[in-house]
C-alpha cells in the first residue's frame, strides 16, 4: 500500500492501479477478502508513454528487471516493450497493456531502498 500511496503523490505518474487503494473499483472487494493487504502486485502509468517506461527500467538501480512476480527481491517490468512487444498497440490494448504501463512486484527489501530507487528512476524517465 505505502509503494501505491507513493507512486499515487508522483507528478510523472498519472495513475496507479492497486485493489488497496480507495479509488479502486476493486477496493471493497479487497476490504472484504484481503484484510490484512491487497498483495505485493501493482501497476502504474508514467507521464511520457513508452520512451519514459523504457527510461524508467533502465534507471532502476535496486528494482530486478525481471518478467515474474512474488519474489523475494522487488521487480519491474515495462510489459509494451518486453512481455507483449511481439503485439501491435492494438492487440497490446485488448491485452490490457499500455505504452505507459510499469509493473511493480514489490519483495522484502526496506521501504526506503524500494522508494528510493522508484523515486530516482521516475526523475531519469522524465528527461529525454
Amino acid at each position: 500500500l505505502a509503494v501505491a500511496e507513493f507512486l499515487a503523490a508522483q507528478p510523472a505518474v498519472q495513475w496507479v492501479k492497486y485493489a488497496g487503494l480507495p479509488d479502486s473499483p476493486y477496493y471493497g472487494l479487497a476490504q472484504k477478502y484481503l484484510p490484512r493487504g491487497a498483495g505485493g502486485v501493482l501497476t502504474f502509468g508514467i507521464r511520457g508513454g513508452q520512451a519514459a517506461g523504457v527510461r524508467f527500467i533502465e534507471s532502476a538501480q535496486f528494482l530486478s528487471h525481471l518478467a515474474n512476480v512474488g519474489d523475494a527481491k522487488s521487480l519491474v517490468i515495462h510489459p509494451a516493450s518486453t512481455t507483449h512487444r511481439q503485439l501491435n498497440e492494438e492487440e497490446q490494448a485488448n491485452a490490457g497493456v499500455t505504452p505507459d504501463m510499469i509493473r511493480i512486484s514489490v519483495g522484502l527489501e526496506t521501504l526506503e531502498d524500494i522508494l528510493w530507487d522508484i523515486e530516482q528512476a521516475l526523475a531519469r524517465s522524465q528527461s529525454e
